[in-house]
């Protein structure tokens, strides 16, 4: 089942928030049909206009949510970490996949056919009632970043950005630097703002002593004022 690296045990207590639903029957159903999958650095995982097959639980690493724009412009819609559910809306939906995702990093995904997740919530109210809520959620969080990226200003996009990650993926040991590090390119896309203007803004942001930069890393000196300003947008 699980190639070397991760094991089934590690596996098991990753899926705790939907392990602890099943039946030992549907545990074991589970366990017969997951498979473990690894990404490198930028390789996509599901491109759009695919059809979808799997219930996907990030394990290890990161991944974005994007879409292809004008011009070969992505727009990343939203950033997985772990351990979080995706890939599974088009299945219910009876769709394709609108958006496609790609690995910011090596990364370890749990795959899990969704003939088999349809199966156990057609026979488990509580994982239905465990997949509406997290379809809600998703729902929220989609709405929420359809305000920040269309009506907010490129300071404000970018201050809601910058804290966005922050609460995604938390800091470094010195309690200030955000534990991922982006691209200029992908900041940008994030941001819903070109790459000059992101490059731009960030470089305002540190003269003004909110952010400090080393490469790729943006260490937050300031979280108050960012909040503020991502708030008048």
């Amino acid at each position: 089942m699980a190639k070397k690296g991760i094991s089934q045990a590690e596996v098991i207590v990753a899926l705790a928030d939907m392990w602890e639903l099943l039946t030992h029957e549907q545990r074991s159903l589970v366990v017969d049909h997951l498979e473990i999958r690894k990404y490198k650095k930028n390789q996509v995982i599901y491109a759009e206009g695919e059809t979808p097959s799997h219930l996907l639980c990030l394990l290890e690493g990161k991944v974005k949510i994007y879409r292809d724009g004008v011009g070969g412009r992505s727009q990343i819609m939203r950033v997985i970490k772990p351990v979080e559910y995706f890939a599974y809306r088009a299945y219910f939906a009876e769709g394709h996949f609108v958006t496609a995702a790609a690995a910011f990093e090596a990364t370890t995904i749990c795959a899990i056919p969704m003939s088999i997740i349809t199966q156990l919530v057609s026979e488990n109210n509580r994982l239905a009632m465990f997949f509406i809520k997290l379809l809600a959620i998703d729902l929220g969080i989609s709405d929420e970043r359809t305000v920040n990226l269309t009506q907010k200003h490129i300071r404000g996009r970018l201050a809601e950005s910058l804290l966005f990650l922050k609460e995604s993926y938390g800091l470094e040991e010195d309690g200030a630097t955000i534990s991922i590090f982006l691209s200029r390119e992908d900041l940008a896309n994030l941001s819903n703002m070109t790459t000059s203007n992101a490059i731009r803004t960030l470089s305002n942001f540190a003269s003004e002593k909110l952010i400090a930069i080393d490469g790729r890393k943006i260490k937050i000196i300031d979280e108050e004022e960012l909040s503020k300003i991502s708030r008048i947008g």
